[in-house]
């Protein structure tokens, strides 16, 4: 009985890590039936006006051939009405092809009794497969992703789209340093952004935007101004009149300041509204704050890492890897206070002559495991009698022996079982006995 308990599948307990899988094919069903839906308010009530000034018209004055070109009119935009609901339709068709496919493997967990069924390892085959393409595509290897997905046959039960798509906007403007990209996504998504309360995003692109006007313009007036100050010197050289710019009037200042009007003055934040006043008159290498960290390009950093944070948001996605997530679940099963420890024995610690197998201490995964909680053992499973050597290892007392005089270790020392017959050599009275509390 203990044993089928202890191998019995709890398909909920599972499942927890699994709930962004259906989500974002929900959203971008969701996402595509809003757009059919604003396509077919707008461009209805455009045709109704039309129609109805056509009908006037045509019982009137109007001539047939006006009256003619009005319908034609009408049925292009209706052509065009059709053409957009026809890729909106494709589109809602992969979604929820995909989320067919998701819930199906979904199910096959609930045929699966017990954890050592093989179905089991095929399912958790399929997961960790799952995981490493999530991992790969946050990380910036779509291409990799898509490769991986595609050998094993996982593309529907992946998003390598909606990244892709996430990818390039990210890059645009961390490494690109434009908004354009991000603010045609703000637009696509205005209403989702609205009623989950991250229209900040769209206003901090647009700041962006006024402060890199503001920069040319400043740029402009020290070019216009050293311009200037050549001419002089060359028309006093031939006795003529310096030729100069027009530094009075800055055109990148002019469409800053009308840029500043049409979308920042709708924002009640008055601080930043006054920080960006300011920076009409500091320049960006006057390095005066606050206008020199609103000139600083790590903000397009900031802009990048906001816009994922709310793509994650928006899709209710985990801002994390999924793989951390899994990962992280199993090394707190695992961690002991001494993973962690100046005698651990692990190539992650410099203090450390020897290697060992525990993942907590290993290199790759040291750092994920810093931050988990220990795990919580309800049982001991230390060794009778146990003892410490001095580089912390904890063994017991009778083992200890047992090796130490199969390896012919000489009388008054210990010497550490990790190393076998080269391990390292302590006195007896260095070795202490352990106390379990």
């Amino acid at each position: 009985m203990a044993e089928l308990t202890t191998t019995k599948l709890n398909a909920e307990a599972h499942l927890l890590l699994d709930q962004p899988l259906l989500r974002l094919p929900y959203e971008l069903t969701r996402h595509t039936f809003k757009t059919a839906q604003r396509y077919l308010e707008k461009d209805t009530s455009t045709l109704l006006s039309t129609l109805q000034s056509t009908t006037s018209s045509a019982t009137k004055t109007a001539s047939p051939a006006a009256t003619l070109d009005s319908l034609d009119g009408m049925i292009a935009k209706m052509q065009g009405l059709k053409r957009k609901l026809e890729g909106l339709h494709e589109e809602e068709v992969v979604h929820l092809r995909s989320s067919r496919k998701r819930v199906d493997h979904l199910k096959d967990l609930y045929e699966v009794a017990s954890l050592v069924d093989v179905k089991y390892e095929e399912w958790s085959r399929i997961r960790l497969t799952r995981l490493l393409v999530d991992y790969l595509l946050r990380m910036g290897y779509t291409e990799s992703a898509a490769q991986l997905a595609a050998s094993k046959n996982v593309t529907e039960l992946v998003d390598v789209d909606a990244f892709v798509v996430c990818q390039k906007i990210e890059r645009s403007l961390r490494q690109g340093r434009r908004t354009d990209a991000a603010l045609s996504w703000c637009a696509e998504h205005k209403q989702a952004l609205k009623k989950g309360g991250w229209e900040e995003l769209e206003f901090d692109l647009r700041l962006q935007q006024y402060v890199e006007l503001v920069r040319q313009g400043h740029e402009a007036v020290s070019d216009d101004m050293g311009s200037e100050g050549m001419g002089m010197g060359m028309g006093m050289e031939d006795g003529g009149i310096g030729i100069g710019g027009d530094s009075g009037e800055n055109t990148k200042l002019a469409e800053a300041r009308a840029h500043a009007k049409k979308y920042l003055a709708v924002s009640a934040d008055f601080d930043i509204l006054g920080k960006a006043a300011g920076l009409l008159a500091y320049k960006p290498w006057d390095e005066v704050e606050p206008y020199a960290t609103l000139y600083s390009p790590n903000r397009w950093d900031i802009l990048a890492n906001k816009f994922l944070t709310t793509f994650y948001n928006l899709y209710s996605l985990p801002p994390r890897p999924l793989l951390h997530i899994a990962l992280s679940a199993g090394l707190s099963a695992l961690k002991t206070p001494s993973c962690h420890s100046q005698y651990t024995s692990s190539s992650a610690n410099a203090s450390s002559s020897t290697t060992t197998v525990c993942p907590i201490c290993s290199t790759e995964l040291n750092s994920l495991a810093r931050n988990v909680p220990y795990a919580h053992h309800t049982k001991s499973i230390v060794e009778n009698d146990p003892v410490v050597l001095p580089n912390g290892r904890v063994y017991g007392r009778e083992r200890l022996r047992t090796f130490n005089e199969k390896v012919g270790t000489e009388p008054g020392y210990t010497r550490d079982p990790v190393g076998g017959v080269n391990g390292e050599r302590y006195r007896e009275i260095d070795v202490r006995k352990v106390y379990i509390l």
